[in-house]
């Protein structure tokens, strides 16, 4: 009877000490984790973790009324007034996401590289890690910029050309083999391929991210779309036939996740040489090709033309922000056959 009492009391003391042991264990590995992996944050957020942080309830009764804000295939429409910034980038910082962005600056196209790397420090992507890629046939005069931590730039050469209508066709070509032989194997990262004659003016960041995402053209947005200036012969791969299309899209900024864009580039550009092998040029070149694909493709996320004004029209009542604009510029200056 001794010996089983015994028994039972070093049993109970075996199991204590193995309780103690695993509580031990336990309590160091969150204190590493809390000291060594807590995922840091800018300045501009008081708090890392999503449930604490403080903002504005969200309403589904209350909001923009002055514009649409989703498309028939219930795309979002992306606005001022329609995301929280904060919000967003909380959700979007521990992602430990790469944005790159193409940008072309053949012949005298290089005068507006400088304001367009400045501008985008300022408002493209703050806080988040870009790679900025700058195509040119002038990589001597690119502009040397001072770039923030986490952001860098690659000049890559290409061949000038006498036809502004080739630089402009030979985007899609480029952005494509881009994709597969630098961007191969990171398929959760997202591009963003932008108009050099361009300035940032105000934010561009997280919400614009989606699958497929185009930006609705501001010379067109209050149109018909019998009036948008779509490749109308059916010769053409381009073509879109009357009754057709959704919006215009711009050729001047477009983006999203690598592979959707990858998919975008290929297509256009094979369509585009099939088309110059009959002889055929579609009436706004690599634009053409993005409407048709668009089209077919619908875009997962639409961004309003506060993504891409123009400085030589009059900021509309709805447009709260501009946030991308196309500079006013001498088309006979700068093209080598406008």
């Amino acid at each position: 009877m001794k010996h089983l009492i015994n028994t039972k009391a070093l049993t109970v003391v075996v199991l204590s000490a193995l309780m103690l042991g695993v509580l031990f264990c336990y309590i160091s590995l969150s204190y590493r984790l809390t000291a060594d992996d807590v995922i840091p944050v800018s300045h501009e957020f008081h708090l890392v973790a999503p449930d604490h942080l403080q903002y504005e309830q969200p309403s589904i009764l209350r909001g923009r009324t002055d514009v649409v804000t989703v498309t028939p295939w219930l795309a979002p429409v992306v606005w001022e007034g329609t995301f929280n910034p904060v919000l967003l980038d909380s959700i979007y910082k521990p992602k430990n996401i790469i944005v790159s962005a193409t940008v072309f600056a053949v012949g005298k196209y290089i005068m507006f590289l400088k304001d367009f790397l400045e501008t985008a420090e300022q408002h493209f992507f703050v806080g988040f890690k870009v790679h900025i890629y700058v195509f040119t046939d002038r990589p001597n005069e690119a502009p040397q910029v001072r770039m923030a931590a986490g952001r860098q730039l690659t000049v890559r050469s290409v061949p000038s050309s006498k036809r502004w209508q080739e630089i402009s066709a030979r985007r899609m070509e480029l952005i494509q083999t881009l994709i597969e032989e630098q961007l191969p194997n990171r398929r959760d990262d997202y591009v963003f391929c932008l108009d050099v004659d361009s300035k940032f003016h105000g934010r561009w960041g997280v919400e614009s991210l989606g699958g497929l995402v185009a930006v609705i053209h501001p010379g067109y947005y209050k149109d018909g779309r019998s009036t948008f200036p779509y490749e109308r012969r059916p010769a053409s791969r381009a073509y879109l036939a009357p009754g057709g299309g959704d919006f215009y899209y711009c050729g001047g900024a477009f983006g999203g996740l690598l592979q959707e864009v990858h998919q975008l580039a290929k297509t256009c550009r094979s369509n585009f040489e099939a088309d110059a092998q009959e002889g055929i040029e579609a009436a706004w070149q690599e634009e053409s090709h993005l409407n048709r694909y668009m089209w077919i493709n619908k875009p997962t996320k639409v961004l309003s033309p506060e993504y891409l004004w123009q400085d030589f029209k009059p900021q509309n009542p709805e447009v709260h922000i501009i946030r991308f604009s196309g500079v006013v510029k001498n088309y006979a200056a700068i093209r080598p056959n406008a």
